[in-house]
């Protein structure tokens, strides 16, 4: 089963290696690797450059932003099975695409997700945020889940045959995403119980309110685009949820 990781990048010098590094080394051999860059610059083009042929396809170009490049890795891949690494994260181990390979095979499930860690930019031992998924079920995207989209695989039959990411959700996209093929479409999903990502961050969200009632009006447009209802309550729970993942914080260990 071939793996196609799609990596999306715009001046990410400061990070690309380490995210680069993290899919080189994991133990499963089969993996397409892919980097759409927007055509940045600083050095991000020849660093990547410099691992040659290790990277399968790169490209570099202006984009419309992130998903529209996200869309040009999913119809340059031609894995069987795609996930997306953006530039500021790697994975948490080298066994995690053969976990995944593995669950999937197990499951014959067309998705399958994991769990996240958020760590400190600056010192990516200290977890600032630890977002367990869970066991899946349609609805819980009622009572405001979703799973971390960096850990988010999916078939590539999935998406020929419902679509890629919309460009007109800001934000929203990978949220619209998931909804429309997990909720929707109600495809086979399963989950993996580890940790799969690393993501950095700045440290505490500095999210206005005028910014989180944004992303309430596009969460709402995901399910309107589809034709599907939430509870009154199901956007405002959806925020609320992240609370619980900053009080459980295991250490991370390379």
């Amino acid at each position: 089963m071939k793996v196609s990781i799609i990596t999306v990048v715009f001046n990410g010098e400061k990070t690309i290696r380490s995210c680069i590094d993290s899919v080189l080394k994991q133990s499963y051999k089969d993996i397409e690797y892919i980097i759409i860059d927007g055509k940045s610059t600083d050095t991000t083009p020849e660093i990547v450059k410099s691992y040659g042929t290790k990277i399968a396809v790169f490209l570099s170009e202006k984009d419309a932003g992130i998903y529209d490049a996200m869309n040009k890795g999913i119809s340059l891949a031609t894995g069987e099975v795609i996930g997306i690494l953006n530039a500021d994260d790697f994975y948490h181990d080298a066994f995690v695409i053969e976990h995944i390979v593995d669950r999937l095979i197990e499951t014959n499930a067309e998705a399958i997700y994991g769990d996240l860690i958020y760590v400190n930019a600056d010192d990516t031992h200290r977890v600032t945020r630890y977002w367990k998924s869970g066991n899946y079920q349609r609805s819980n995207f009622l009572f405001g889940w979703m799973p971390p989209h960096p850990t988010f695989f999916l078939r590539s039959s999935s998406y020929k045959k419902f679509g890629t990411y919309r460009l007109d959700l800001g934000s929203a996209a990978d949220y619209e995403l998931m909804l429309r093929m997990m909720y929707k479409h109600q495809i086979s999903v399963t989950y993996q119980p580890q940790i799969t990502t690393v993501m950095r961050t700045g440290g505490v969200s500095n999210k206005s309110l005028d910014n989180r009632l944004k992303a309430n009006t596009s969460d709402r447009m995901a399910w309107t685009l589809n034709g599907i209802k939430p509870y009154w309550f199901t956007l405002w729970l959806k925020p609320l949820r992240k609370v619980l993942q900053f009080v459980y914080k295991p250490k991370y260990t390379e």
